[in-house]
Order: C-alpha cells, then sequence, then structure tokens
C-alpha cells in the first residue's frame, strides 16, 4: 500500500553480524526497538501532550505510525512472521487491544496477525489462545471500518485453514454478540470493501457449520444475549439475519460483482435448510423483498440480450445462486402474489436466454478442447468450466421446468406478445428441458395449442415426441 514506507533492511554497513531476520535483509535489531516502543506506547509512565486523560495515547506520532507500518509490510514474510512469534508479539497485540484508544494502532496490528496468521504454524498458535481469540471476536464490535476490515481478513485466514477452523467455528458459536455485531456491520455499512470481507466470514461459516447458520436463522425469533462488548453498537435493534444480507447485498451489487456473489451464495446456503427458507418466505414482506431484488437482477442485471453469450461464463456461480433461491421460493410460495405467472414472463424470457447462451458457450468449449486436446491443463480447466455450467443448467430447467407449468393462456398470450415467448425460444426450452422435464412440457404444449395453435403445430414437428396421437 502507497501509505506503508518500504521496509528497513539489514544491508547498511553499520548492521552487526548475524542480525538479519532468517534469510531476509531484515535487522533483528530493529524489529526489536519496534516491539519495545510499541510498549512504552500503550504503558507511558507519564502523561504527555498526545496522551489523552486516563494516560493512553489517542493518536500515534508520524515516526511510530511509519515504523510499525513497515512491521506490517514485513509480516508477510514467513521468517519475519516467525520472528514476531518468538518474540510475543501476539501478547503485545493484546496489550494494545485492551489499553490503546487509538484506532489506527489497533488497525495496523490486527493487521500484522492477520499476515502472521497466513503461516499454518503460527494460525494456530494465535487460533488456539483463548483470550487472544475472544478479545479478536470483539474487535469485530469496533466502530472503526479499517479496523473491522483488518479483523474480519484474519478471521477468513483462520477460517481457511482447516485445521483451526472448527476452533473459531466453535468460538463465535458460543459469542451471541458476533451476530449482533455482522448483522450491523451488513445492515448499516456502506463500505463496499468492508461488507465484502464480512460477507466472505458469513458465507465461510455457514458453509462449515450448519448448526451455526440455523442458530443464526433462529436469532431473529429467538434471541440469546450475550456479554455485551465496551465498543459495541449500542442498543442494536432485533436483528434477522435476511434482511441484512439484502441490504448488504444491495450496498455491492453495482460496486463490486466478487462481492454480490458472495451474498447470493449465502441466500442459498441458507435455502438447503428448511429453515432457511422459511427465514426467506415468512419475513414479514412475504419473501417479496427478497424475490424482487433477485428478478431484479436476472431480468435487469446480468445476461442481459445486448451481452456476448460468453457472459454466461463469467457470471455462472451467481446466476446458480440467485436461480437456486428463486426456485425455492417459487416452490414454496406458489400463492405469494409476486410469484404469480403475469408478473413473471421477463423471468422465463431471461431463463430461455441463459439457455441459449449456455448453447453457445457449449459449442465454443467443445471447438476449444479439439485445439487443446494434447494439453491436460487445457482440459482440465474445460472440465471445471463445464461442471459450473452444468450446475447452472440444472438449476435453470428446473426452475424454468417448474414456470411453464403455471401458465395459463392469458399468460402465454401476454408472453407472446411481449416476445418472452416465440418458436425459437421455445425450441430451446424444449431442447434443454427433454426428456426430463417431459410432463411440464407437455402441459405448457397443451396451454400453447389453445393461445397460438399454429406456433404448437411447428413446435411438434421438430419435437415428434411431443405430437399428439391421431
Amino acid at each position: 500500500m502507497d501509505r506503508n514506507p518500504s521496509p528497513p533492511s539489514s544491508e547498511a554497513e553499520e548492521e552487526e553480524e548475524g542480525d538479519a531476520v532468517g534469510n531476509t535483509v531484515y535487522s533483528k535489531h530493529w524489529l526489536f526497538s519496534i516491539l519495545t516502543r510499541l510498549i512504552e506506547v500503550i504503558s507511558p509512565e507519564k502523561t504527555e501532550p498526545a496522551v489523552s486523560p486516563e494516560g493512553i495515547h489517542t493518536e500515534l506520532d508520524e515516526e511510530m505510525e511509519n515504523d510499525i507500518c513497515k512491521v506490517w509490510d514485513m509480516s508477510m514474510d514467513e521468517d519475519v512472521a516467525l520472528f514476531l512469534q518468538e518474540f510475543n508479539a501476539p501478547d503485545i497485540f493484546m496489550g494494545v487491544f485492551a489499553k490503546s484508544k487509538c484506532p489506527r494502532l489497533t488497525e495496523i496490528c490486527v493487521g500484522i496477525l492477520g499476515n502472521m496468521a497466513c503461516f499454518q504454524d503460527i494460525c494456530m498458535s494465535i487460533s488456539k489462545d483463548e483470550n487472544l481469540g475472544q478479545v479478536l471476536l470483539q474487535r469485530l464490535c469496533d466502530s472503526d471500518s479499517p479496523t473491522l476490515l483488518e479483523t474480519s481478513r484474519l478471521l477468513l485466514t483462520c477460517l481457511s485453514q482447516p485445521e483451526v477452523a472448527n476452533v473459531w467455528v466453535e468460538r463465535i458459536r458460543e459469542n451471541p454478540s458476533v451476530y449482533d455485531c455482522v448483522c450491523f456491520i451488513m445492515s448499516s455499512s456502506t463500505n463496499v470493501e468492508l461488507l465484502v470481507k464480512v460477507g466472505e466470514v458469513v458465507d465461510k461459516l455457514f458453509d462449515l457449520d450448519e448448526e451455526l447458520m440455523l442458530n443464526w436463522i433462529k436469532n431473529g425469533t429467538c434471541r440469546s444475549v450475550g456479554p455485551s462488548v465496551d465498543d459495541s453498537p449500542e442498543e442494536l435493534p432485533d436483528f434477522k439475519i435476511v434482511p441484512c444480507i439484502l441490504e448488504a447485498a444491495k450496498q455491492v451489487r453495482s460496486d463490486n460483482p466478487e462481492g454480490l456473489d458472495v451474498y447470493m451464495h449465502i441466500l442459498q446456503l441458507l435455502t438447503t435448510v428448511d429453515e432457511g427458507i422459511q427465514a426467506i418466505v415468512q419475513a414479514p414482506d412475504g419473501g417479496k423483498e427478497t424475490w424482487s431484488l433477485l428478478y431484479d437482477l436476472v431480468c435487469h442485471e446480468l445476461c442481459q440480450p445486448d451481452d456476448p453469450p460468453i457472459i454466461v461464463q463469467e457470471q455462472k456461480t451467481v446466476l446458480a445462486s440467485i436461480l437456486s433461491v428463486l426456485s425455492a421460493m417459487f416452490a414454496s410460495q406458489t400463492e405469494q402474489e409476486y410469484t404469480k405467472m403475469r408478473k413473471n414472463m421477463p423471468l422465463i424470457g431471461s431463463l430461455i436466454r441463459i439457455l441459449e447462451y449456455m448453447e453457445g458457450c457449449g459449442k465454443r468449449s467443445i471447438d476449444n478442447s479439439k485445439e487443446s486436446e494434447q494439453q491436460e491443463t487445457g482440459r482440465a480447466d474445460l472440465n471445471e468450466e463445464d461442471f459450473h455450467l452444468k450446475i447452472l443448467k440444472d438449476i435453470c430447467c428446473e426452475l424454468l421446468s417448474n414456470m411453464l407449468q403455471e401458465l395459463t393462456k392469458e399468460n402465454t398470450l401476454e408472453g407472446l406478445h411481449q416476445g418472452h415467448l416465440n418458436e425459437q425460444t421455445c425450441s430451446c426450452a424444449f431442447q434443454n428441458l427433454l426428456p426430463l422435464y417431459f410432463a411440464s412440457v407437455e402441459s405448457f404444449l397443451e396451454v400453447l395449442r389453445e393461445a397460438d395453435q399454429t406456433l404448437a403445430e411447428n413446435l411438434e414437428k421438430r419435437f415428434p415426441s411431443l405430437k399428439v396421437p391421431a
């Protein structure tokens, strides 16, 4: 980062022999002096101008900030991280978290710990320190966005290490305040970078532990009050997980496609359990806000008519998550006004367009496969692409088949009039739905005969298995 000056080196002539940290050019003596100064910062012997009445620094002087930022940069090196671990830097940082009222200092110390946690042995040591673990979770209740961002990065790093992930899951499960603080961030922050990182933490937690996800789903209706944290947001409202996820998704949708992908996947994970589906569709608005957001994304933002077909390759994961949630909602809430087919003909058009674009990607994939026939890596990448596209196709076909079964003659006429249904789109739908969804296609064709006999007959000629026996 531009704000962090280049780290000092031990190449200078005045450095003593053997002063280098591991195989680096960084100086042990210099690092140790910074750790010593850090201890002095949080343990002043006398009141100074930059010190608050309680005797604690509220701001860093420029020289100290520059030096501690150098350590932050250096801590990305494993030898430096091990040196910091050896000289009990995590314990020193604990003192910072407990005593410092300087947000910038807290942010930097959490950031250094985050870099150190990238190395497995150090991550295990940090994670197994119960006191440090509890203090770090309390940082999620901080009011300083940069500190929240670094804390989230640190948690995500630890949750991504299989050896210690369960330690953090259990610790978070036992700290109800984490739920409140995470929901507060998702529902109120406008910092897109922070929202994305917090979303990644929630996504990872739900993916790792269904019990924790169930607890968070139920928290909105059955509260368990945890210990209060001094710097946590005051008078937190009674958060429910789904509205908080939706609010965060709205904030990130236009600025960060990866962030939108994360929040859509969180919603998809909720639908893997009955309680999650009910949390969505039994919200005060009956799930209307969720449906409206997802409908708008599919019909007006993703995979649009003026996009090249290859766009579906780029958007396949977020589309799969969105369509999975819509499918779960449609199956469970067919009586809701927002699922009525007269309101959703554009959605049918969008589903068919996604299938059309996937056919284009499929042809491209076959061509690429021929070109890279002798390249193992190329084939592996193509197989990975094909796997994700197949997931998207399966979800898309399931939702489309369920929607086609609900169409009336009036809906079909409207769809024909709006251009969502025609011979080309119907052929694409039939091509993808048959033979698995034969009953659904047959049901739709019967309605289509009433709406447009000629179109129905043309489709029967193209798909002989659907032809009515004479």
